[in-house]
C-alpha cells in the first residue's frame, strides 16, 4: 500500500497547473528543492513518471494525465469536508467563487449581485470570468464553487446541475436591411452571420440553430465578444443571433433591429452547476433560486422592442 498525502498530491497538481517547478514551489510556498523531492517520491513509489521534463517546461505524462485527474478529485473531496466541517448550519466561512461564461456574465452579474445581497446577505460572493471548459475543470480541482454555464454538465464528473430558465434568441440585423417579422432561421444568408470565436458554447449553438456547415464557417467572421459582433452588425458588415438576456446592453444601438425567430426558434437554457459532494448543496439550489427569480423578470420583457 502506498501513502500518500493531501500535500503531495496538491503539489503535483500545482506543478501541472504552472507548468514548471519554480512557479509551482512558490504557488505552495515551499522551496523548489522541497517540491520536486515530493514529487520524485511519488514517482519512486509507483515506478513511472508523473511528468516529462524539458529546459523550458513540465509536462503530465499519460499515467499522469490519469493521476491528475484522481488527485483533484481526493484533494477537492477533502477540501468539502474541511469546508463542512467548519461552516456552521451549511453556510460557508469564506467567500464562494462563482464562475460565469463571458455570454452571461455581463449582462446577469449586475442583477445577480444585489440579488443574493437582498437574499442571502450573510453569503459572500467573489466572481470571475472564463469560458465553460475553464470553468467546469475548476469545479472538479476545487478552484470553484458553483458557475452559470449554458449547456448541461457532462455526465458522470460528479457535478450536479440546477435548471435556471430559458434564453431564447433573437436576430440582430442592420436597420438599413429591412427585415419584416419573424426571420425563418433556413433561409438567413448563411455568409452573413457573425459567429463567436472557437471555445464559447454561443457559437456552437448558432452554428446548431443556423445549421451552418463546415463551407459555411470558413467565409465566417469570428470575434471574441458579443459587442464586437453588435459593432459589426450596426456597421452593415453581417447579421446574428443573440441570447435575450444581453439585448438591453448589447441593442440600444439605433443602427440595429431585432427580430423575433419563427418558431421554433432558437435559444439556450442556463444553468447552475457544483461540485456533487459539496457541502453547501442546499445553499447553491438558494442560489439558483435568486438566480431563477431574476430569468422570470428577464424573461417578462418584450424580447424584441
Amino acid at each position: 500500500m502506498i501513502d500518500l498525502t493531501l500535500r503531495q498530491l496538491r503539489f503535483v497538481l500545482a506543478l501541472a497547473d504552472a507548468a514548471h517547478f519554480g512557479r509551482a514551489a512558490e504557488a505552495c510556498g515551499v522551496t523548489q528543492p522541497a517540491l520536486s523531492q515530493q514529487v520524485r517520491q511519488i514517482e519512486a513509489a509507483f515506478g513511472v513518471r508523473l511528468f516529462e521534463r524539458t529546459t523550458r517546461a513540465v509536462h503530465p505524462t499519460p499515467f499522469g494525465r490519469e493521476f491528475l485527474a484522481r488527485a483533484a478529485l481526493v484533494v477537492a473531496g477533502a477540501d468539502a469536508l474541511a469546508a463542512f466541517a467548519q461552516s456552521p448550519g451549511g453556510r460557508p466561512t469564506r467567500p464562494l467563487r462563482f464562475g460565469l461564461i463571458p455570454t452571461i456574465a455581463p449582462y446577469l452579474l449586475p442583477d445577480i449581485y444585489p440579488a443574493l445581497r437582498r437574499a442571502l446577505p450573510d453569503i459572500a460572493v467573489t466572481a470571475s470570468e472564463a469560458r465553460t471548459d475553464h470553468l467546469l475543470a475548476g469545479l472538479r480541482s476545487g478552484e470553484t464553487d458553483l458557475a452559470l454555464i449554458a449547456t448541461e454538465a457532462p455526465k458522470g464528473a460528479g457535478l450536479a446541475e440546477a435548471p435556471l430558465f430559458a434564453d431564447p434568441f433573437v436576430l440582430a440585423a442592420p436597420r438599413a436591411a429591412a427585415m419584416h417579422g419573424p426571420v425563418r432561421l433556413a433561409e438567413l444568408p448563411r455568409q452573413s452571420i457573425l459567429l463567436l470565436d472557437e471555445g464559447h458554447c454561443l457559437r456552437d449553438q448558432a452554428i446548431d440553430a443556423c445549421a451552418l456547415r463546415d463551407r459555411d464557417l470558413g467565409q465566417s467572421f469570428s470575434a471574441t465578444s458579443l459587442s464586437t459582433i453588435v459593432e459589426f452588425v450596426a456597421n452593415g458588415q453581417g447579421i446574428t443571433l443573440l441570447p435575450s438576456i444581453s439585448l438591453r446592453k448589447e441593442a440600444a444601438d439605433r443602427r440595429i433591429a431585432l427580430h423575433e425567430l419563427e418558431a421554433p426558434g432558437a435559444g439556450r437554457m442556463l444553468r447552475l452547476v457544483w461540485r456533487a459532494d459539496t457541502p453547501f448543496a442546499a445553499l447553491f439550489e438558494e442560489i439558483a433560486d435568486v438566480i431563477r427569480g431574476l430569468g422570470e423578470t428577464r424573461l417578462a420583457e418584450p424580447l424584441v422592442g
